[in-house]
């Protein structure tokens, strides 16, 4: 692991050492300080230039356990507070979010690292992915083509899939397979480990998973009709409340979305095993369960976890806005809850702040108003008195021509008398 932390920032400095000076993502250590005390001195300005707005529009700082974290501003109401971090916190927070994905491709990366943290980039992303030994390891579910007819649901149960993986060339104990049961809708996954495929076994676990879920209406797998309908038999018997019906035969086009789930619960399993050391992988079941469901899915745009409960999963004070370098600091509730207060106290500092900064600007531009007006009431006074001017000027012109054509005219007269 410390090779591949090395090889990482020998990389990262390398593509660093690329950008530009004044680039906003990534922040050395001294950088990020100076950061910190540019953003409190313009806090504490009474008399804010343009630049102070502009940086108190990109940054503020929080302050945690006495320490001191710069954050993107947060809008008034908001809660979810989001961390620029360190080039020196890169690959501990990159790492950290790779294990807790299973080893997550880069889509599921970025949509988890980008809930909590500002700066950290795709290629930064890309650059340790390439690094990863596990990763490299993992297969690719073969593509069925183009689905010609996809299995289309409109509500939750309206259609489930089974489906059962073989693990027999690794088995644990007794267990020798997998039952995969998926939703349709919400692509949310239960797995199972089974000690044997036959349909009593097979219809003791959707048992249980009917009792907390509910039953769907319609039961397919692309395991067989017949598999199915021994399967529904068996519920009957032990649920006699129970109605389902098998679902019709699929081309093997239409298959593809629970073999992609089956060959990525196989790589985060095989994830899990590598990174606990262990084979028995029916212990890991649960939590590549987990993984999958609150990992990002391209095809309904959010995790399964959020479209079956409408909310996205808590990992414990994991999940909340405290950094994850000051977790291990907290020891009681009351410790907790003095930390929120003093977070919800700066928040409001930070919104009077802004109101008062807003305020502040809202002056400036009336007084740049008030001004302009000024420059151009003066600018349309100079230039009546100009038009005055020129028009004086213009009839003392006239005038002079007056008198001048009535000498000539006088002249004349004189001329003709003689």
């Amino acid at each position: 692991m410390e090779n591949m932390r090395e090889l990482f920032y020998n990389k990262c400095n390398d593509l660093i050492s690329k950008k530009r000076n004044d680039n906003s993502f990534f922040l050395s250590a001294e950088k990020y300080n100076f950061l910190i005390s540019e953003v409190n001195i313009s806090k504490d300005k009474a008399n804010k230039q343009r630049n102070d707005y502009r940086r108190l529009k990109r940054y503020d700082v929080l302050n945690i356990l006495g320490s001191n974290k710069l954050i993107v501003p947060l809008k008034p109401g908001e809660t979810n507070i989001k961390y620029y971090v360190k080039n020196e916190e890169l690959f501990d927070i990159i790492q950290q979010t790779h294990i807790q994905t299973g080893h997550g491709g880069r889509t599921r990366m970025i949509k988890e690292l980008q809930c909590k943290y500002k700066n950290i980039t795709y290629e930064i992303v890309m650059l340790y992915l390439s690094l990863c030994i596990q990763c490299q390891t993992k297969q690719k579910a073969p593509r069925k083509g183009i689905v010609v007819k996809p299995i289309i649901s409109s509500e939750l149960n309206s259609r489930c899939q089974i489906d059962l993986v073989d693990m027999q060339t690794c088995k644990d104990g007794e267990y020798k397979f997998i039952l995969n049961y998926q939703d349709h809708l919400t692509k949310f996954i239960q797995l199972r480990p089974l000690k044997s495929k036959t349909a009593e076994e097979v219809a003791h676990n959707l048992l249980h998973i009917f009792l907390t879920f509910g039953a769907p209406n319609i039961l397919h797998s692309d395991n067989g009709r017949e598999f199915v309908n021994k399967i529904i038999t068996e519920l009957c018997l032990m649920w006699d409340g129970v109605k389902i019906v098998h679902g019709k035969p699929r081309h093997s086009q239409t298959e593809g979305s629970i073999e992609r789930a089956n060959q990525d619960i196989q790589n985060l399993l095989r994830a899990w095993m590598y990174e606990n050391n262990t084979n028995k992988w029916a212990d890991g079941l649960y939590f590549v369960q987990f993984t999958k469901n609150t990992a990002y899915h391209e095809g309904i745009k959010q995790s399964p976890y959020e479209a079956m409960f409408g909310t996205k999963a808590k990992m414990g004070l994991f999940s909340s806005s405290l950094p994850r370098d000051k977790l291990h600091e907290l020891e009681s509730e009351e410790h907790l809850e003095n930390i929120i207060k003093n977070m919800n106290s700066e928040n409001i500092d930070r919104e009077s702040l802004q109101e008062s900064s807003d305020a502040d600007q809202h002056d400036n531009n009336n007084t740049d108003s008030e001004n302009i007006d000024r420059e151009s009431l003066q600018e349309s006074s100079d230039a009546d008195q100009h038009d005055n001017n020129n028009t004086d000027s213009e009839n003392i012109d006239r005038e002079s021509l007056q008198e001048s054509s009535d000498d000539e005219q006088h002249e004349k007269k004189i001329s003709s008398t003689f």
